[in-house]
């Protein structure tokens, strides 16, 4: 499909003619693809200049997320687009917004009346049901109604799996797919963000378009403190949660010892375990296993820790005067890649999986990707230079794994191949790290 789009002078400014645009896949009739064409025309042209049309930037940017042909769950932290992307792309759908305090209400205290409202509105296909997890008795109703018409489709949108998996209701009986939505990756923004502001602000879209993107953070911490922790009830003493959040932040990119985080927040070590389910399970920080398939040595067993932003991780790091700018911004680089790395396995067909390497006399390899396709393994320097020994563990883990692919990823401009290991740019393999990245064809 071809389209031919003229810009007409406006305010004074004449802007130059596209004459061909080639289409990229989807519904030529879908409204996203139209939309998502015309904004990236706009971006192309205007960048973030929100001066020449205000507010249409802050609409929509396409994201690399393909929703699935049946009923799925979307899930995702606040603030990642879900539902800005689902509006879009489902702009005719009949909406369940729990985030409304009286929706909520209603459903809260009869969940059955989902059904009076998908049997009054039969001309609507698509059902989306927005933060599900608010009340979780919705889906007894939601799977009968799946299951008494074929062609309805449910898309189930939440940024906590915690009530649901507490209140031990089923997730549709395997008849919906589950999916995620992560922070924006940078191939996804092009031009429009540079490398060093995803470093510091992260790549929230809640954060994208914001004026003062550090007080946004701030108050999206604060958000998540307030409404998924202390008004869910998910814990007794907020103030407890508190330091125990700003404990954890120090063991962002490193191996998680729940003993030290609870001696640094003066919290019991149960509690604290309890704590790093609930930051799991409110989706705002994950754990990162070890990689141990076919071991040749004793290796470590502890997982490694880190939250889904680098910009929250960011704004919840206390800075004091004995605090080193290099130690966080090298976990800040590190926690970049793997929210990357998350994303781009989120969105792939062909599934990967991630870890780390770490041998018990602490040679380390930050990241693994194994798939059918082979291991890729992972070093990454907040440095401009490389030095032969910021190699050697790659070296190493080549000794256990020999067909092993090794990467090293550094804040230099040069990509290069050296010892065996391909040299790579960090901010120009994020910025190219897209769906269709296949490394088994790239690193070669």
């Amino acid at each position: 499909m071809v389209i031919s789009v003229l810009f007409m002078p406006v305010t004074h400014v004449a802007f130059p003619t596209i004459d061909f645009i080639v289409w990229d896949g989807g519904d030529k009739n879908s409204k996203i693809n139209r939309f998502s064409l015309v904004t990236s025309i706009l971006f192309c042209y205007f960048g973030n200049d929100n001066s020449i049309f205000p507010g249409i930037l802050e609409m929509f940017i396409p994201r690399f997320f393909k929703p699935p042909d049946g009923n799925y769950f979307l899930f995702g932290p606040r603030g990642t687009g879900k539902s800005t992307f689902l509006k879009q792309f489902y702009p005719h759908a009949l909406w369940i917004d729990l985030l409304k305090p009286d929706v909520f209400r209603k459903y809260s205290a009869r969940p059955e009346r989902i059904r009076e409202l998908v049997h009054g509105n039969p001309q609507y296909k698509t059902i989306i049901v927005d933060e599900v997890q608010k009340v979780p008795e919705l889906l007894s109703a939601v799977h009968s109604l799946i299951e008494e018409d074929k062609e309805r489709k449910f898309v189930l949108t939440g940024s906590s799996a915690r009530k649901i998996k507490r209140k031990n209701v089923n997730l549709l009986g395997g008849r919906a797919l589950l999916r995620t939505m992560p922070p924006f990756m940078l191939a996804e923004l092009g031009h429009r963000y540079s490398f060093e502001q995803a470093l510091q602000f992260g790549l929230l879209p809640l954060i994208y378009n914001a004026t003062n993107p550090k007080d946004s953070l701030e108050a999206y911490v604060g958000l998540y403190i307030r409404e998924e922790v202390q008004a869910e009830g998910l814990v007794r003493r907020i103030g407890d949660f508190s330091r125990f959040l700003e404990a954890i932040s120090f063991s962002h990119g490193s191996t998680l010892n729940i003993s030290n985080v609870g001696r640094e927040s003066q919290i019991e070590r149960k509690t604290v375990e309890g704590y790093v389910s609930i930051l799991e399970d409110i989706l705002i920080g994950f754990k990162l296993p070890p990689f141990q398939k076919k071991a040749k040595r004793r290796l470590s067993v502890h997982p490694k820790f880190y939250f889904f932003d680098t910009g929250v991780f960011q704004t919840i790091r206390p800075k004091g005067a004995l605090d080193r700018p290099e130690e966080i911004s090298g976990a800040a680089l590190e926690g970049l890649v793997a929210q990357h790395f998350r994303a781009w396995i989120a969105y792939r067909s062909e599934k990967y999986e991630l870890y780390f390497w770490r041998s018990r006399n602490g040679v380390e390899v930050d990241f693994i990707l194994y798939g059918k396709d082979g291991v890729f393994a992972f070093e990454i320097k907040n440095t401009t230079q490389i030095r032969p020994q910021d190699l050697l563990n790659l070296r190493e883990f080549k000794k256990d794994y020999p067909n092993a692919k090794l990467v090293f990823l550094y804040r230099g401009n040069e990509r290069l191949f050296r010892n065996g290991v391909l040299c790579w740019p960090v901010d120009d393999f994020l910025k190219n790290l897209s769906i269709n990245w296949n490394p088994a064809q790239e690193l070669l």
